[in-house]
Protein backbone atom coordinates (compact mmCIF):
# COMPACT_ATOMS: atom_id res chain seq x y z
CA UNK A 1 0.00 0.00 0.00
CA UNK A 2 3.04 2.44 0.27
CA UNK A 3 3.69 1.90 -3.13
CA UNK A 4 0.27 2.52 -4.23
CA UNK A 5 0.61 6.21 -1.89
CA UNK A 6 3.50 6.86 -3.35
CA UNK A 7 2.89 6.55 -6.48
CA UNK A 8 -0.49 8.65 -6.23
CA UNK A 9 1.50 11.79 -4.81
CA UNK A 10 4.12 11.28 -7.86
CA UNK A 11 0.87 11.53 -10.72
CA UNK A 12 -0.77 14.39 -8.05
CA UNK A 13 2.37 16.63 -8.59
CA UNK A 14 2.89 16.46 -12.07
CA UNK A 15 1.81 19.54 -14.22
CA UNK A 16 -1.40 19.31 -15.33
CA UNK A 17 -0.37 21.07 -18.71
CA UNK A 18 1.72 17.35 -19.48
CA UNK A 19 -1.97 16.24 -20.24
CA UNK A 20 -4.08 17.76 -22.67
CA UNK A 21 -6.97 15.22 -22.64
CA UNK A 22 -8.79 15.50 -19.24
CA UNK A 23 -9.88 11.85 -19.50
CA UNK A 24 -6.21 10.74 -19.34
CA UNK A 25 -5.51 11.51 -15.51
CA UNK A 26 -8.02 8.99 -14.04
CA UNK A 27 -7.44 6.37 -16.54
CA UNK A 28 -3.85 6.05 -15.49
CA UNK A 29 -4.77 6.81 -11.98
CA UNK A 30 -7.20 3.60 -12.34
CA UNK A 31 -3.94 1.60 -13.98
CA UNK A 32 -1.68 2.23 -11.29
CA UNK A 33 -4.40 1.43 -8.38
CA UNK A 34 -4.65 -2.15 -10.61
CA UNK A 35 -1.31 -2.71 -11.27
CA UNK A 36 -0.42 -1.92 -7.45
CA UNK A 37 -3.43 -4.49 -6.33
CA UNK A 38 -2.11 -7.13 -8.88
CA UNK A 39 1.51 -6.98 -7.56
CA UNK A 40 0.70 -7.06 -3.52
CA UNK A 41 -2.35 -9.40 -3.74
CA UNK A 42 -1.67 -11.70 -6.59
CA UNK A 43 -4.46 -13.33 -8.69
CA UNK A 44 -7.12 -15.45 -7.04
CA UNK A 45 -9.07 -18.42 -8.83
CA UNK A 46 -12.48 -18.59 -8.68
CA UNK A 47 -13.83 -20.32 -5.06
CA UNK A 48 -13.76 -24.12 -4.57
CA UNK A 49 -16.87 -25.95 -3.15
CA UNK A 50 -16.10 -27.51 0.07
CA UNK A 51 -14.88 -31.69 0.03
CA UNK A 52 -17.55 -34.26 0.85
CA UNK A 53 -16.50 -37.24 2.92
CA UNK A 54 -18.90 -39.84 2.17
CA UNK A 55 -17.06 -43.00 3.48
CA UNK A 56 -17.09 -45.52 1.27
CA UNK A 57 -19.44 -48.84 1.95
CA UNK A 58 -18.53 -51.46 4.59
CA UNK A 59 -18.17 -55.26 3.10
CA UNK A 60 -16.75 -57.20 5.76
CA UNK A 61 -19.58 -57.44 8.25
CA UNK A 62 -20.14 -60.17 10.65
CA UNK A 63 -22.59 -60.89 13.27
CA UNK A 64 -22.80 -63.68 15.88
CA UNK A 65 -25.02 -64.94 18.62
CA UNK A 66 -23.24 -65.16 22.02
CA UNK A 67 -26.04 -64.93 24.76
CA UNK A 68 -28.07 -62.09 25.03
CA UNK A 69 -25.38 -60.50 23.14
CA UNK A 70 -25.14 -60.00 19.16
CA UNK A 71 -21.28 -59.56 18.21
CA UNK A 72 -21.07 -57.16 15.40
CA UNK A 73 -17.48 -57.23 13.57
CA UNK A 74 -16.83 -55.01 10.38
CA UNK A 75 -13.64 -52.98 9.56
CA UNK A 76 -14.17 -48.87 9.08
CA UNK A 77 -13.54 -47.51 6.08
CA UNK A 78 -10.82 -45.24 5.71
CA UNK A 79 -11.32 -43.74 2.61
CA UNK A 80 -14.21 -41.43 1.13
CA UNK A 81 -15.73 -42.32 -2.35
CA UNK A 82 -13.45 -39.67 -4.22
CA UNK A 83 -11.02 -41.49 -3.22
CA UNK A 84 -9.61 -39.57 -0.51
CA UNK A 85 -8.64 -40.37 2.75
CA UNK A 86 -11.25 -39.54 5.32
CA UNK A 87 -10.30 -36.65 7.99
CA UNK A 88 -13.60 -35.92 9.38
CA UNK A 89 -14.51 -38.29 12.30
CA UNK A 90 -16.83 -41.30 11.77
CA UNK A 91 -20.48 -41.98 13.30
CA UNK A 92 -21.97 -45.51 13.19
CA UNK A 93 -25.23 -46.48 12.44
CA UNK A 94 -26.52 -50.11 13.10
CA UNK A 95 -29.40 -50.75 10.78
CA UNK A 96 -31.85 -53.78 11.27
CA UNK A 97 -35.19 -54.97 9.87
CA UNK A 98 -36.97 -57.98 10.78
CA UNK A 99 -38.31 -60.67 8.16
CA UNK A 100 -40.92 -63.17 8.57
CA UNK A 101 -39.20 -66.50 9.83
CA UNK A 102 -38.58 -68.60 6.10
CA UNK A 103 -39.00 -65.14 3.80
CA UNK A 104 -37.27 -64.50 0.92
CA UNK A 105 -34.27 -62.19 1.53
CA UNK A 106 -35.71 -58.75 -0.35
CA UNK A 107 -33.53 -57.15 -2.77
CA UNK A 108 -34.16 -53.46 -0.57
CA UNK A 109 -35.07 -54.55 2.95
CA UNK A 110 -36.82 -51.97 5.49
CA UNK A 111 -33.72 -51.16 7.40
CA UNK A 112 -34.04 -49.02 10.05
CA UNK A 113 -31.39 -47.43 12.70
CA UNK A 114 -30.88 -49.63 15.74
CA UNK A 115 -28.04 -47.65 17.30
CA UNK A 116 -25.93 -45.36 16.80
CA UNK A 117 -22.48 -44.77 17.84
CA UNK A 118 -20.63 -41.46 18.19
CA UNK A 119 -16.52 -41.46 18.04
CA UNK A 120 -16.05 -41.51 21.27
CA UNK A 121 -18.87 -44.76 22.10
CA UNK A 122 -16.71 -46.83 19.02
CA UNK A 123 -13.16 -46.05 20.10
CA UNK A 124 -13.21 -48.38 23.15
CA UNK A 125 -14.33 -51.31 20.93
CA UNK A 126 -12.00 -50.54 18.21
CA UNK A 127 -8.54 -52.18 17.61
CA UNK A 128 -6.95 -50.13 14.42
CA UNK A 129 -9.57 -50.20 11.94
CA UNK A 130 -11.52 -53.56 13.04
CA UNK A 131 -14.40 -52.82 15.67
CA UNK A 132 -16.00 -55.71 17.72
CA UNK A 133 -19.38 -53.88 18.80
CA UNK A 134 -21.36 -56.38 21.45
CA UNK A 135 -24.90 -55.29 21.30
CA UNK A 136 -26.91 -56.37 23.87
CA UNK A 137 -30.78 -57.46 23.01
CA UNK A 138 -33.17 -56.38 26.25
CA UNK A 139 -35.19 -59.31 27.68
CA UNK A 140 -38.15 -58.36 25.75
CA UNK A 141 -36.16 -57.88 21.99
CA UNK A 142 -34.86 -61.90 23.01
CA UNK A 143 -38.10 -62.84 23.66
CA UNK A 144 -39.59 -61.29 20.35
CA UNK A 145 -36.62 -62.14 18.22
CA UNK A 146 -36.58 -65.76 19.33
CA UNK A 147 -36.82 -67.97 16.56
CA UNK A 148 -37.43 -65.45 14.10
CA UNK A 149 -35.26 -63.52 11.51
CA UNK A 150 -33.14 -60.10 11.27
CA UNK A 151 -31.45 -58.78 8.39
CA UNK A 152 -28.17 -56.41 9.83
CA UNK A 153 -26.37 -53.92 8.29
CA UNK A 154 -24.31 -50.75 9.03
CA UNK A 155 -23.88 -47.75 7.91
CA UNK A 156 -20.96 -44.94 8.55
CA UNK A 157 -21.16 -41.53 8.04
CA UNK A 158 -19.88 -38.06 8.43
CA UNK A 159 -20.62 -34.69 9.05
CA UNK A 160 -20.36 -31.43 6.49
CA UNK A 161 -21.74 -28.31 5.78
CA UNK A 162 -23.88 -27.22 8.84
CA UNK A 163 -23.45 -30.73 10.23
CA UNK A 164 -25.14 -32.35 7.25
CA UNK A 165 -24.85 -35.67 7.24
CA UNK A 166 -22.57 -37.57 4.56
CA UNK A 167 -23.59 -41.65 4.38
CA UNK A 168 -22.41 -44.06 3.05
CA UNK A 169 -24.16 -47.00 1.49
CA UNK A 170 -25.51 -49.90 3.80
CA UNK A 171 -22.54 -52.34 4.29
CA UNK A 172 -23.04 -56.28 3.28
CA UNK A 173 -26.32 -57.61 4.38
CA UNK A 174 -26.12 -60.17 7.39
CA UNK A 175 -29.43 -62.24 7.93
CA UNK A 176 -29.53 -63.45 11.59
CA UNK A 177 -31.50 -66.28 13.35
CA UNK A 178 -32.09 -65.82 17.46
CA UNK A 179 -31.03 -69.23 18.89
CA UNK A 180 -32.53 -69.81 22.56
CA UNK A 181 -29.08 -70.56 24.17
CA UNK A 182 -28.15 -71.95 27.38
CA UNK A 183 -26.69 -69.94 30.12
CA UNK A 184 -23.18 -70.03 30.93
CA UNK A 185 -21.39 -73.54 31.99
CA UNK A 186 -20.37 -73.77 35.43
CA UNK A 187 -17.61 -75.88 37.90
CA UNK A 188 -14.43 -75.30 35.83
CA UNK A 189 -12.21 -77.61 36.99
CA UNK A 190 -8.58 -78.18 36.18
CA UNK A 191 -6.08 -80.49 36.59
CA UNK A 192 -1.91 -80.31 35.16
CA UNK A 193 -0.32 -83.41 33.73
CA UNK A 194 2.71 -84.24 32.26
CA UNK A 195 1.15 -83.57 29.07
CA UNK A 196 -1.90 -81.82 29.06
CA UNK A 197 -4.01 -79.33 30.75
CA UNK A 198 -7.13 -81.47 31.83
CA UNK A 199 -10.26 -79.03 31.71
CA UNK A 200 -14.17 -79.87 32.76
CA UNK A 201 -17.08 -78.30 33.99
CA UNK A 202 -20.47 -79.12 34.49
CA UNK A 203 -23.01 -77.99 31.35
CA UNK A 204 -25.88 -75.84 32.22
CA UNK A 205 -29.64 -77.26 32.20
CA UNK A 206 -31.47 -74.11 31.15
CA UNK A 207 -32.04 -71.70 27.76
CA UNK A 208 -32.52 -68.70 28.46
CA UNK A 209 -35.67 -68.86 27.25
CA UNK A 210 -36.66 -71.04 30.90
CA UNK A 211 -36.11 -74.72 28.60
CA UNK A 212 -35.01 -77.83 28.96
CA UNK A 213 -31.51 -77.82 26.94
CA UNK A 214 -31.71 -80.02 24.10
CA UNK A 215 -28.95 -81.63 22.16
CA UNK A 216 -26.08 -79.35 21.93
CA UNK A 217 -23.03 -79.56 19.11
CA UNK A 218 -20.49 -79.39 21.73
CA UNK A 219 -18.48 -76.97 23.21
CA UNK A 220 -15.52 -74.53 22.44
CA UNK A 221 -12.72 -73.45 24.59
CA UNK A 222 -11.29 -69.94 24.56
CA UNK A 223 -7.69 -69.03 26.09
CA UNK A 224 -5.93 -66.27 27.55
CA UNK A 225 -2.60 -65.78 28.97
CA UNK A 226 -3.15 -62.56 30.35
CA UNK A 227 -7.15 -63.09 31.88
CA UNK A 228 -7.91 -59.60 30.25
CA UNK A 229 -11.15 -59.22 28.65
CA UNK A 230 -11.16 -59.43 24.28
CA UNK A 231 -7.38 -61.29 25.09
CA UNK A 232 -9.15 -64.79 24.86
CA UNK A 233 -8.74 -66.86 21.67
CA UNK A 234 -10.22 -70.24 20.06
CA UNK A 235 -8.10 -72.87 21.09
CA UNK A 236 -10.57 -75.97 20.33
CA UNK A 237 -13.89 -77.38 20.53
CA UNK A 238 -15.11 -80.76 22.18
CA UNK A 239 -18.17 -82.94 21.95
CA UNK A 240 -17.96 -83.63 26.03
CA UNK A 241 -17.82 -81.40 28.87
CA UNK A 242 -14.21 -82.03 29.34
CA UNK A 243 -11.09 -80.81 26.92
CA UNK A 244 -7.28 -81.61 27.14
CA UNK A 245 -5.16 -78.39 26.60
CA UNK A 246 -1.55 -80.10 24.85
CA UNK A 247 0.19 -76.89 23.26
CA UNK A 248 1.24 -75.23 27.21
CA UNK A 249 4.10 -74.58 29.16
CA UNK A 250 4.87 -75.23 32.59
CA UNK A 251 5.28 -72.32 35.14
CA UNK A 252 3.07 -69.94 32.51
CA UNK A 253 -0.36 -68.91 33.50
CA UNK A 254 -3.54 -69.78 31.51
CA UNK A 255 -7.19 -68.38 31.47
CA UNK A 256 -9.86 -70.22 30.15
CA UNK A 257 -13.25 -70.06 29.83
CA UNK A 258 -15.33 -72.35 27.66
CA UNK A 259 -18.74 -71.12 25.97
CA UNK A 260 -21.47 -73.79 24.93
CA UNK A 261 -22.07 -74.40 20.89
CA UNK A 262 -25.47 -74.22 19.34
CA UNK A 263 -26.48 -75.28 15.62
CA UNK A 264 -29.72 -75.11 14.12
CA UNK A 265 -30.10 -75.26 10.38
CA UNK A 266 -27.36 -72.73 9.05
CA UNK A 267 -27.39 -70.92 12.37
CA UNK A 268 -24.37 -71.05 15.31
CA UNK A 269 -24.88 -69.69 18.31
CA UNK A 270 -23.11 -69.97 21.30
CA UNK A 271 -23.72 -68.86 25.48
CA UNK A 272 -22.29 -66.23 27.33
CA UNK A 273 -18.54 -67.49 28.24
CA UNK A 274 -18.22 -68.97 31.88
CA UNK A 275 -16.31 -67.42 34.90
CA UNK A 276 -12.34 -67.50 34.13
CA UNK A 277 -10.70 -69.90 35.61
CA UNK A 278 -6.78 -69.66 35.71
CA UNK A 279 -3.80 -72.55 36.28
CA UNK A 280 -0.67 -72.05 36.75
CA UNK A 281 0.56 -75.60 35.40
CA UNK A 282 3.81 -77.17 37.49
CA UNK A 283 5.82 -79.54 36.49
CA UNK A 284 6.35 -82.11 39.15
CA UNK A 285 6.89 -84.99 36.95
CA UNK A 286 10.03 -86.60 37.02
CA UNK A 287 12.08 -87.94 33.89
CA UNK A 288 11.81 -91.71 33.73
CA UNK A 289 14.51 -94.20 35.28
CA UNK A 290 17.10 -94.51 33.08
CA UNK A 291 18.35 -97.86 31.73
CA UNK A 292 21.21 -100.18 30.58
CA UNK A 293 23.75 -99.04 33.02
CA UNK A 294 26.97 -101.09 32.68
CA UNK A 295 30.50 -100.96 34.27
CA UNK A 296 33.74 -102.51 33.29
CA UNK A 297 37.07 -102.05 35.61
CA UNK A 298 39.79 -101.28 33.32
CA UNK A 299 42.99 -99.24 33.88
CA UNK A 300 42.73 -98.43 37.02
CA UNK A 301 38.93 -97.03 36.93
CA UNK A 302 35.20 -98.01 36.66
CA UNK A 303 34.04 -97.10 32.87
CA UNK A 304 29.64 -96.04 33.51
CA UNK A 305 27.63 -96.34 30.58
CA UNK A 306 23.75 -96.25 30.22
CA UNK A 307 20.90 -95.41 27.70
CA UNK A 308 20.67 -92.08 27.20
CA UNK A 309 17.08 -90.43 28.42
CA UNK A 310 14.60 -88.62 25.70
CA UNK A 311 12.50 -86.03 28.05
CA UNK A 312 12.73 -82.59 26.09
CA UNK A 313 13.45 -81.19 29.25
CA UNK A 314 16.39 -83.39 30.29
CA UNK A 315 18.83 -81.21 32.33
CA UNK A 316 21.52 -84.09 32.90
CA UNK A 317 22.28 -87.17 35.78
CA UNK A 318 23.41 -87.90 39.05
CA UNK A 319 25.52 -91.03 39.89
CA UNK A 320 25.64 -92.68 43.21
CA UNK A 321 27.61 -95.16 44.21
CA UNK A 322 28.25 -97.55 47.25
CA UNK A 323 30.53 -100.10 49.09
CA UNK A 324 29.05 -103.18 50.90
CA UNK A 325 27.39 -102.19 53.61
CA UNK A 326 27.12 -98.65 53.45
CA UNK A 327 24.65 -96.11 52.21
CA UNK A 328 24.48 -94.52 48.56
CA UNK A 329 26.24 -91.13 48.02
CA UNK A 330 26.71 -89.21 44.97
CA UNK A 331 29.91 -89.14 43.05
CA UNK A 332 29.89 -85.40 41.39
CA UNK A 333 27.57 -83.24 42.77
CA UNK A 334 26.99 -81.26 39.59
CA UNK A 335 24.65 -82.73 37.03
CA UNK A 336 26.77 -84.80 34.02
CA UNK A 337 25.22 -83.44 30.76
CA UNK A 338 26.10 -87.36 28.71
CA UNK A 339 25.66 -90.90 30.03
CA UNK A 340 28.96 -92.02 30.92
CA UNK A 341 31.06 -91.39 33.48
CA UNK A 342 34.71 -92.83 34.68
CA UNK A 343 35.55 -93.47 38.35
CA UNK A 344 39.13 -93.15 39.01
CA UNK A 345 38.31 -92.94 42.75
CA UNK A 346 38.05 -96.49 42.70
CA UNK A 347 40.58 -98.53 44.93
CA UNK A 348 41.71 -102.55 43.64
CA UNK A 349 40.46 -105.45 45.95
CA UNK A 350 36.89 -103.17 46.60
CA UNK A 351 33.23 -104.57 45.69
CA UNK A 352 31.37 -101.41 44.01
CA UNK A 353 27.59 -100.48 43.30
CA UNK A 354 26.27 -98.28 41.18
CA UNK A 355 22.96 -96.75 39.78
CA UNK A 356 21.99 -93.75 38.06
CA UNK A 357 19.24 -91.30 37.97
CA UNK A 358 17.94 -88.62 35.78
CA UNK A 359 17.28 -85.07 36.65
CA UNK A 360 14.96 -82.24 34.46
CA UNK A 361 14.84 -78.41 34.30
CA UNK A 362 12.34 -78.22 37.24
CA UNK A 363 14.84 -80.25 39.54
CA UNK A 364 12.71 -83.29 39.39
CA UNK A 365 14.39 -86.22 40.16
CA UNK A 366 13.93 -89.49 38.76
CA UNK A 367 13.75 -92.97 40.18
CA UNK A 368 17.09 -94.74 40.28
CA UNK A 369 17.59 -97.48 37.29
CA UNK A 370 18.68 -101.12 38.75
CA UNK A 371 21.53 -101.32 40.46
CA UNK A 372 25.35 -102.80 38.58
CA UNK A 373 28.07 -104.43 41.14
CA UNK A 374 32.13 -103.98 39.46
CA UNK A 375 34.59 -105.84 41.78
CA UNK A 376 38.49 -103.68 41.19
CA UNK A 377 40.62 -106.67 41.21
CA UNK A 378 44.42 -106.48 41.42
Amino acid sequence: MTTFIAGFQSLSKRPRHRYPNRIATPVLLAQAIGAVFLLDCGVQGPPQPPRLEVPQRITDLTVFQVGHTLEIRFTLPQQALDGERLTRPLEIEILRAHLPTGSPLPKSPPLAPWTRLLPGQWARYANARSVTYPAALSEDEFKSGRGGESIIAIRTLTRGFRHRALESEPSNLVRLRVLDVSGPVDQMRGKTTETAIELSWQPATKTLGGFEVMPLAGYRVYRSTTGKPGSFHLVGESKEPSYLDRDFEFGRAYSYQVRALFKEGGTIAESEPSQPYEVIPRDTFPPARPTGLTALYTGGAVELVWTANMEKDLAGYYVYRRENGEQYSKLKKELLRTPILRDSSVKPGHTYFYRVTAVDLSNNESQPCEEVEVETRN
